[in-house]
């Protein structure tokens, strides 16, 4: 029988992915920004330069976040929700790989794209267990593989691919987090 502590934690957890719909406004919001990314790369005048452009693609993530949540009606914080602040964290702890785009940038701009999607995707990972979702560990994984694999087979002209893909791959994620969103509250839900 698991103890109390174990109960109330998986129970927050539920409570998290309930209230905020395992954070798919989010997800929402990044294949957007992940388009936009594929229409900057689509034909670049230079890789230097759309590698600039690709920074400030990912500018309205916030306020495309915001409009999701307003649209799908999800909550951005659970109040005393011992986790609350954990989601928190785990996106910030994406800005110490920030280092290997900045090389990428420096180094071949062209790989700006894959290295962002490789993070992106490898951030993932984390809230497979926060949301209690699967699909995060599982997109974590398809994601930031996937995102080498066709960094690595494209030319630098259809590095566009990659943000294709990535965009592609958001969209199945928010699905997969919608269709468990509606798992978790349908009446013969199972704890």
């Amino acid at each position: 029988m698991p103890s109390s502590a174990t109960r109330n934690l998986t129970e927050s957890r539920t409570e998290l992915s309930i209230a905020t719909k395992n954070g798919i406004n989010f997800i929402m919001a990044a294949a957007i920004c992940w388009a936009l990314i594929g229409l900057i790369w689509l034909n670049p005048d230079s890789s230097k330069q759309a590698a600039f452009f690709t920074f400030f693609a990912v500018g309205p993530m916030m306020p495309l976040a915001w409009i999701f949540s307003m649209l799908l009606k999800t909550k951005w914080s659970v109040e005393n929700n011992p986790l609350n602040s954990l989601g928190l964290w785990l996106n910030f702890s994406q800005l110490f790989y920030f280092p290997f785009i900045f090389i990428a940038f420096y180094k071949n701009p062209a790989d700006m794209p894959m290295a962002l999607a490789i993070i992106t995707g490898a951030h993932f990972f984390p809230f497979a267990w926060y949301y209690k979702a699967k699909a995060y560990a599982v997109m974590a994984g398809i994601i930031s593989a996937g995102s080498a694999v066709v960094g690595s087979l494209v030319s630098q002209q259809d590095i566009f691919m990659v943000p294709v893909f990535m965009t592609g791959m958001l969209t199945i994620l928010a699905m997969l987090l919608y269709l468990d969103y509606k798992k978790k509250t349908s009446p013969k839900r199972h704890t």
